[in-house]
């Protein structure tokens, strides 16, 4: 395993109203980010937050093209981004034990936090396809060029790692700095994430690892 210390390149917040980040996903322009009781657009090159969805948004967030999905407590809703209704709403896999959230062709990928595992779920059913075992607490979740990568807080330390999404294989590990957590995860389909920084009321953006090899772990 390959394992290095995560490098910030940038921090937002904190935000006013906001006493914690959960979720984060990213929409190819801005940034979404679960605070409790919205969802919050924020403008990574300014940092300015330029909306707010009024919803329940308790843990990870994800975008599929079109739709927001946000977890809220045991269940996992579909969000119209531009009114901020919700279309739908499906049961989640950890029945409110639910942590990160990514979407991946044409399913969803759930972390269910103490039980260290990530769920592949149907986003029709919330039927469970597979799961993938960790051995650390699984918070953000997300897919980049064919890479299962997620996030992990335990014992006060967090870090991102590269899995193979057959075995749970952890095959890179990024360290964030001591006390740094790491509630959500997301690409931004380029070289960087964006991590959210739970009770600390901020968000994180760490650069992402170049890889020269073909990708492990395809879908």
């Amino acid at each position: 395993m390959k394992r290095s210390a995560a490098e910030i390149i940038r921090e937002y917040g904190p935000f006013p109203g906001v006493d914690s980040v959960g979720g984060v996903t990213h929409d190819g322009q801005q940034v979404w980010f679960a605070s409790g009781d919205k969802l919050n657009a924020l403008d990574p090159a300014s940092g300015k937050t330029l909306r707010s969805i009024e919803v329940a948004a308790h843990a990870g967030t994800a975008f599929d093209g079109q739709h927001l999905f946000q977890i809220a407590e045991d269940r996992i809703q579909k969000i119209d981004p531009k009114t901020g209704r919700v279309l739908a709403t499906i049961p989640a896999p950890g029945g409110g034990g639910d942590s990160g959230l990514a979407w991946a062709e044409g399913t969803l990928w759930v972390g269910h936090y103490r039980e260290r595992k990530i769920h592949q779920v149907d986003p029709q059913t919330g039927a469970v396809l597979r799961t993938i075992e960790s051995n650390r607490f699984v918070t953000g979740v997300t897919w980049i060029d064919g890479d299962l990568w997620h996030g992990t807080w335990e014992s006060e330390a967090s870090e991102l790692r590269r899995i193979d999404s057959r075995t749970g294989e952890v095959l890179e590990s990024l360290d964030m700095p001591p006390g740094v957590g790491v509630s959500g995860l997301e690409s931004d389909g380029g070289d960087q994430f964006f991590c959210g920084g739970g009770n600390s009321g901020k968000l994180r953006a760490v650069r992402r690892p170049r890889r020269n090899t073909a990708a492990t772990g395809s879908l």
